[in-house]
C-alpha cells in the first residue's frame, strides 16, 4: 500500500490531520541507554515524559522504554499520553497483548512454575478465554465473602496500627497494610487463614521477594549514595529466579495444598491442575497482593493529605448511611457518592499499574486530540497512565484530588479513568484484558475508607516514596465520637 492510498483508506474519522510520529530512538544500543538514564537518574518518570511532549508539541510521540540492553532485545515503542489516544490499547480487535505485561521484556517462566500465566496471553489464544473465565467464576461465586473476610482483616489491621502509634509515635501503614492485604486474598482464594498453613506470617514476604525479582527492571533501588552505573546493573542483567524459589516453592504449595475445591473446578473445565495452581498464584500475589500494595498506601495517602474538612465530610456520610442502613452492606456503600468518588479520584490520580502496553495487529491510525498518526503493523504502543489520566483536556486541575470530582455530573468522566486496563465505565470478561477484579479492588478501596471513619474523626499521615509507589507513616489517629 502506498502512503497516499494508505491516507485515504485510514484517514482519521474527525479529519485531524495526519501526521509523522515525532521522535526518534537514537544510535542503536546508545539511544535506549541514553533514554534509560534520563528516565531513572537524568530527568526521572513523569519530568521524561513531559519534556519530550513539549519538545514535539504531541502527546504521541517515539522513544526507547527501560529496561532496553542487555534484558529487552527491542526497547523502540510509540508513546500514547493523552485520554483520547490512549484507549487504543484496550482494543483487542486491533492490538496485540501476548507478553508484553511488562513491556518491552517478559520475566523467565521460571517465574511462574514454567507456564505464560493468563497475563502474558493475548485474548486470542484459547487458554486465555479457559483462564480468565475460571478467574471470573471464582470471583462471582465468592462474592458474599467480599465484606466479611475484608472488615475482618481490616479490623486486625487497625488494631496493629494502634498498637504501634501507642508504643513507637508512628506506624508504617505500608508494612501492616501488606500484611493485612496477603491475608485477605490468601482466605479469599483458599478459605483458610495463612497462619494455618505453613506459609505462618512469611507469605507477604516471600511474595514480595517474588515480585521484585520480576519487576526490578523497571525501577531503581532508591539507595540515596549508590552510583547510578551501579544501580543500573539491575536493568541491564535478568535478576534469577533462584532467589525467589524458596518462598514462591512455600506459597504454590500453600495454595496447592488449600485451594483444594477451587482446583478441582479447574480441572473440571479442562485447565490442568498445576497450570491452574500456577496461575491462582499469580492472580493471587501480582494481581492482587502487587496491586493492594501500591492502591491501599495511595489511597490513604491522598485522602490523610486532603485534611481534616473532607474526613468529616466522609466520616459524616458514611456514619449516616451506616446507621440507616443498619451495616456495611453493598447497597450501604452504593448510597455514600463522596466516598465512591474519593475512591475513584485516587485510582485516577496515582493509577495502581501505571503502564499499558500493546502490539498493533495491523497498520493502524491512532487520534491524539489535535493529530492523528500512523502506527505500522507490530510496532509496540505503550501507555503511561498517570498522564492519561490527567489530561487537562478532560480534567480540570488535573493534577490536585479533588475528592468529588466524580459526583452528579462528574460520573460521565469515569470512562476517562482506566486503571484496570479498561474504562471503569466497562466490565472484565473472558475475551478482554481487563482486570478480572476490577469490582473487587474498588469495593476494597471503598471499605478501606469505610472501617477508616468508622473508626476515626481524622488521622494525619507522613509520606515519602518507595519502589511501587507512596510511603506511608500514620502519626495521629483521632478516635470517633
Amino acid at each position: 500500500m502506498t502512503s497516499s492510498s494508505f491516507n485515504q483508506s485510514m484517514a482519521s474519522p474527525e479529519n485531524l490531520p495526519l501526521r509523522d510520529i515525532p521522535g526518534d530512538y537514537g544510535l542503536p544500543f546508545f539511544g535506549p541507554i541514553k533514554d534509560r538514564y534520563d528516565y531513572f537518574y537524568n530527568q526521572g518518570e513523569d519530568e521524561f515524559f513531559r519534556t519530550r511532549i513539549a519538545k514535539y508539541k504531541s502527546t504521541v510521540f517515539r522513544t526507547n522504554m527501560p529496561p532496553g540492553p542487555f534484558i529487552s532485545s527491542n526497547s523502540k515503542v510509540v508513546a500514547v499520553l493523552d485520554s483520547k489516544s490512549f484507549p487504543i490499547l484496550f482494543d483487542t480487535s486491533k492490538v496485540e497483548k501476548k507478553n508484553l505485561l511488562d513491556g518491552t521484556y517478559m520475566p523467565s517462566t521460571a517465574f511462574f512454575g514454567g507456564y505464560r500465566v493468563c497475563a502474558f496471553l493475548d485474548p486470542s489464544e484459547p487458554t486465555h478465554h479457559a483462564l480468565k473465565s475460571f478467574f471470573l467464576s471464582f470471583l462471582a461465586s465468592s462474592h458474599k465473602k467480599f465484606i466479611p473476610y475484608l472488615r475482618n482483616s481490616l479490623s486486625d489491621l487497625f488494631l496493629n496500627l494502634e498498637t504501634e502509634i501507642s508504643d513507637e509515635k508512628t506506624a508504617d501503614f505500608n508494612t501492616n497494610s501488606d500484611n493485612m492485604a496477603f491475608d485477605f486474598v490468601f482466605r479469599l482464594l483458599t478459605g483458610v487463614h495463612p497462619s494455618e498453613t505453613k506459609l505462618k506470617s512469611k507469605g507477604s514476604g516471600y511474595t514480595d521477594t517474588w515480585l521484585a525479582l520480576q519487576l526490578a527492571p523497571l525501577g531503581t533501588l532508591g539507595l540515596k549514595y549508590l552510583p547510578n552505573f551501579i544501580d543500573d546493573i539491575i536493568h541491564t542483567i535478568p535478576l534469577p529466579f533462584f532467589i525467589a524459589k524458596p518462598g514462591y516453592k512455600k506459597l504454590y504449595k500453600a495454595v496447592y495444598e488449600s485451594a483444594t475445591s477451587l482446583l478441582d473446578e479447574a480441572e473440571s473445565s479442562g485447565i490442568k491442575r498445576e497450570e491452574a495452581c500456577h496461575n491462582l498464584v499469580f492472580l493471587a500475589g501480582f494481581n492482587a497482593f502487587g496491586g493492594m500494595k501500591v492502591l491501599f498506601p495511595s489511597l490513604i495517602k491522598w485522602i490523610g493529605t486532603a485534611g481534616e474538612s473532607l474526613h468529616q465530610r466522609l466520616a459524616e456520610e458514611i456514619r449516616t448511611v451506616v446507621k440507616e442502613e443498619g451495616d456495611v452492606t453493598f447497597s450501604a456503600l452504593e448510597r455514600m457518592p463522596l466516598m465512591k468518588s474519593a475512591v475513584y479520584e485516587a485510582l485516577r490520580i496515582q493509577p495502581p499499574v501505571p503502564y499499558q502496553y500493546a502490539s498493533a495487529k495491523e497498520d493502524l491510525v491512532v487520534e491524539s486530540h489535535d493529530g492523528a498518526f500512523e502506527i505500522k503493523k507490530g510496532e509496540i504502543i505503550f501507555g503511561f497512565q498517570p498522564l492519561a489520566t490527567k489530561d487537562p483536556e478532560v480534567f480540570s486541575n488535573p493534577e490536585e484530588f479533588k475528592a468529588d470530582r466524580f459526583i452528579g455530573d462528574g460520573e460521565k468522566l469515569l470512562k476517562y479513568v482506566y486503571w484496570s486496563n479498561g474504562r471503569e465505565t466497562e466490565n472484565p470478561t473472558a475475551d478482554n484484558k481487563q482486570c478480572p477484579a476490577k469490582d473487587l479492588v474498588v469495593l476494597c478501596s471503598r471499605i478501606m475508607l469505610v472501617e477508616f471513619f468508622l473508626r476515626y474523626d481524622t488521622f494525619t499521615v507522613e509520606i515519602g516514596k518507595v519502589a511501587l509507589g507512596a510511603s506511608v507513616k500514620i502519626t495521629s489517629f483521632t478516635k470517633a465520637t
